[in-house]
């Protein structure tokens, strides 16, 4: 029984190293290097460049006009100087000061262009026109996507006798806006050169805790082999990178939201990010700058055709966009990835249609996942009895060979051998759940379902809930304690206790049984910054295999246990049973051992004599 017992703490002593250490490699963000120089930006505006020669003046200087189109999700303003999206506002959505400032009809911008820039430059002989700069005509007007019936709004502009338009699409519902750009006759103006498309986007504060939103920015991007890259998250230090191959898209994703472009029939080329903290401005989570270029060829034949997406990171609605753009949605590591996407993901979306409270919902959850788990629960139980009950036998056979490691174990594994117990059955059922405690550990922080949604003292279950507070900040704790998580580890020491009472005293140096109560204390710090949603999951789980401890209990007759094993035993010895490959494994390296502490022991004998 030590033996296993031993085993399931090393195995869950490993496997919590191994997350502290992840989230201390992932989840801190490293100190930039101090330049030795800083240098002092100006505040004074530089005067505007002057307009390109091919414009005229009439052209440059024209009135702007805007035009504002929504559709059940999203509301969007044009503008007819540079023809672009001058900001785009997302209708059933907050942010976290305007919810809880109780604003009821409150929009959520996620661009703004009066503080981000969206822009192309065109190659001309005379220097670099940026649209921007142009006028553009259009006929469009405000107004609302009707049902089934996209819009479309097209502006246009004369340059030196050719035709410049750009369309923009939107459906009657979604967050994706179809984006054209046509030429006709400009062949003579623009050089053969590449297309530049900047992107300067000033990301918003939209939820709750500056630190954890910067930390939860970054860019993405996703190239023609289909590799997907992201910089600068997890982390609030500067970072600038190339793309080594032509993009197919790239975004600013924000912890629920992302704002990005597809080049829908090429691939941007030379495309170049930088992501920027601005710690002296709390007004911006990040600055985040992307630059790439348009082949010639693409621009000049008319096969720039590009979707926008502004909107929330819902699985179903980034997957509607295409070319894998629901990588913007991090589901944890490869090894949960797929239970997360395939499994809880669907899940939580199956049970929110029905169940519109979403304490009772991660109830329900966890209730669900738990009844399938039942039988893996069962066995570990059943394993644990069995091996509460051969505790007398294996007392005994320690007696008999004292203090001789070797020979306890070759006979402890002869005794599981003649009852027909394996050792590590009990683990094995305990492992096979660590998946799906990670893979929360990963989703909830990522799940938008939960943002502003209220239960019990917890305002948003999106964030931590702060009813313990303070006006300062504390080492590891900061300014704040949560009271799920408190109940959460009051609940992780309650069935640590269960478990030590139904477990046998260890022998060796150290209590595993007392080092036992530091991991829920541990974890208490750890996700005291995480969404109240995860602590409550944790919590009513831990509630939850409690109760079915107990129940499994009633289930399970410990002298029945040991009449079988009794009966095997003495079967064993009149018709021995088959050996499983584990139980033959570890009987032959014992066997080994004993031969090596037998040859030892002969060397030494040999010494002593020439001695």
């Amino acid at each position: 029984m030590e033996n296993k017992i031993d085993k399931n703490y090393i195995i869950g002593l490993l496997l919590m190293v191994l997350m502290f250490t992840a989230y201390s490699i992932f989840y801190t963000p490293s100190n930039p290097t101090t330049p030795e120089k800083t240098e002092v930006t100006s505040t004074t505006k530089t005067a505007p460049k002057a307009v390109n020669p091919i414009l005229d003046s009439t052209t440059a200087a024209a009135p702007e006009k805007e035009i504002v189109v929504e559709n059940k999700d999203i509301k969007v303003t044009f503008s007819s100087r540079g023809g672009v999206i001058k900001q785009v506002a997302l209708k059933d959505y907050k942010t976290y000061a305007d919810y809880i400032g109780g604003k009821d009809k409150a929009e959520m911008v996620i661009f703004d262009g009066s503080k981000s820039n969206l822009d192309f430059e065109i190659p001309t002989a005379t220097g670099a026109l940026k649209l921007s700069q142009v006028n553009f005509h259009t006929d469009a007007v405000n107004a609302t996507v009707a049902e089934g019936q996209p819009l479309t709004l097209v502006f246009s502009t004369q340059i030196q006798g050719g035709t410049l338009q750009k369309t923009y699409t939107l459906n009657d519902k979604g967050f994706e806006i179809q984006h054209g750009i046509s030429t006709q006759g400009l062949e003579a103006v623009v050089r053969n050169a590449p297309i530049v498309l900047n992107w300067e986007n000033h990301l918003q504060v939209l939820e709750n805790d500056l630190n954890e939103n910067r930390k939860g920015s970054q860019i993405n991007y996703f190239d023609k082999e289909e590799n997907f890259e992201d910089l600068g998250g997890n982390s609030t230090s500067n970072a600038n990178e190339e793309a080594e191959l032509p993009v197919k898209w790239f975004s600013f994703h924000q912890k629920y939201f992302t704002s990005g472009i597809v080049f829908e029939n090429s691939f941007f080329q030379k495309a170049k990010f930088n992501m920027e903290t601005p710690t002296a401005d709390e007004s911006v989570v990040k600055i985040g700058t992307a630059t790439a270029e348009i082949a010639y060829a693409d621009f000049i034949g008319n096969k720039t055709s590009f979707k926008y997406y502004f909107g929330p990171n819902e699985l179903k609605e980034l997957k509607a966009v295409g070319y894998d753009f629901q990588k913007n949605l991090y589901l944890g590591y490869d090894i949960v990835k797929p239970i997360n996407r395939y499994i809880f993901v669907p899940l939580f979306t199956w049970v929110e249609s029905f169940v519109s409270n979403y304490g009772l919902l991660i109830i329900v959850v966890v209730l669900i996942i738990k009844l399938v788990l039942t039988p893996l629960i069962y066995k570990s139980y059943m394993s644990s009895a069995k091996m509460r009950v051969l505790a007398p036998e294996i007392n005994a056979i320690k007696e008999k060979v004292g203090d001789d490691p070797v020979k306890l174990q070759q006979e402890t594994m002869k005794l599981y051998q003649q009852v027909g117990v394996n050792p590590l059955s009990g683990c094995i059922p305990l492992l096979l759940q660590m998946p799906i405690l990670m893979s929360v550990f990963f989703l909830f922080p990522n799940l938008v379902m939960f943002r502003q949604k209220e239960f019990l003292w917890a305002k948003d279950l999106s964030t931590y809930d702060n009813l313990i507070s303070w006006g300062f900040n504390m080492p590891i704790l900061g300014n704040h304690l949560s009271l799920f998580v408190v109940l959460m580890t009051i609940s992780s020491l309650a069935f640590t206790y269960y478990n030590n009472q139904n477990t046998p005293d260890q022998p060796g140096p150290v209590d595993m049984k007392k080092i036992s109560y530091i991991f829920p204390v541990v974890f208490m710090f750890v996700l005291n910054s995480f969404p109240a949603a995860l602590s409550f999951y944790y919590l009513v789980s831990n509630l939850v295999t409690i109760a079915q401890q107990l129940i499994v209990k009633r289930f399970v007759n410990e002298e029945k246990i040991l009449s079988i094993l009794e009966n095997n035993k003495r079967n064993y010895h009149s018709k021995p049973q088959k050996k499983n490959k584990f139980s033959d494994f570890l009987e032959k390296q014992m066997q080994a051992s004993e031969e090596m502490k037998r040859k030892s022991e002969e060397l030494k004998k040999q010494q002593k004599k020439r001695n």
